[in-house]
């Protein structure tokens, strides 16, 4: 691994995170790392950070890659494509491009080794989970780099069938947002009743994250865990039976299938093109 040339097209966040984790883990050499984007900024940042190398111009740093790293936004990814016409023929292309099908980046830029993977934001700190799926034209050499490269921002889980990364998308690829909105809801919660909001915060922080340890010590199903702090009767019975009575299960899984469908219909649409953020930025979802 440390001897591959992998290239980074879309220097966004998770791209970094990638970065950061391969050097970290001492998968690869900083001088065989890459990033190309549009903006000489976000590129010379981190070259200074990391000291990796930096471009502008996608198709030149493609070429001489071991490993294509595809990190754009989804509704970028053609337009990109399109100019990425130098990619050596026993390279792989690595997508982390949110609803991009492995048929479509192949036909696209005419290319057989593709894998598709959907990491999430935890992977910023090495405690992310990735999903990956590979064409068969990609070989156990190859599967196995994508392998070692996902793993650098967590744990990677391989399957079969590609359907489950449109799943995968919209269940852990998206999920941080879910965590992250009930917890910032708790926190108001508990500053609606008078905490001061960093008691409230330190609160529901530890208790979301001993509750998950818990859960992982405890090997039990989450009902069992649930009806355990649940007395008859009690504030936790009351608090339940309004969250049930305002439809929070069927909210969460209307929410995770509104997500799925977007993946669905993101692999289906044509570039758009989207005007760059303040940040400049380019990530995949």
């Amino acid at each position: 691994m440390l001897d591959k040339k992998i290239t980074f097209i879309g220097p966004g966040v998770m791209a970094e995170a990638m970065i950061a984790g391969l050097i970290r883990q001492e998968l690869a050499s900083p001088e065989n790392l890459l990033a190309s984007g549009p903006r000489e900024e976000r590129g010379l940042q981190l070259q200074s950070k990391y000291g990796i190398r930096a471009t502008t111009d996608n198709a030149e740093a493609a070429s001489d890659a071991d490993v294509v790293v595809l990190s754009v936004k989804p509704q970028r990814l053609t337009e990109v494509m399109t100019g990425l016409y130098k990619i050596r023929e026993g390279a792989l292309v690595l997508s982390i491009v949110a609803g991009a099908s492995i048929q479509k980046i192949s036909k696209t830029l005419k290319h057989q080794a593709v894998v598709r993977s959907m990491p999430n934001t935890p992977g910023q700190i090495g405690e992310g989970i990735t999903v990956w799926a590979a064409s068969q034209g990609t070989s156990e050499e190859q599967r196995e780099m994508a392998r070692r490269i996902l793993g650098a921002l967590g744990e990677e889980v391989y399957v079969e069938d590609e359907g489950y990364l449109d799943m995968a998308t919209a269940l852990s690829g998206t999920g941080p947002a879910y965590v992250f909105l009930f917890t910032e809801a708790l926190i108001d919660a508990g500053v609606h009743m008078g905490f001061p909001r960093r008691i409230a915060e330190q609160l529901v922080l530890k208790t979301i994250r001993g509750s998950v340890d818990y859960y992982s010590y405890a090997e039990r199903h989450p009902a069992t865990l649930r009806n355990q702090v649940t007395s008859p009767g009690g504030t936790s019975a009351e608090a339940l039976y309004y969250l049930e009575k305002a439809g929070f299960r069927t909210a969460i899984s209307r929410a995770v299938w509104a997500a799925y469908q977007r993946s669905l219909e993101l692999g289906k649409e044509k570039a758009v093109h989207i005007p760059e953020t303040s940040s400049g930025d380019i990530d995949a979802e």
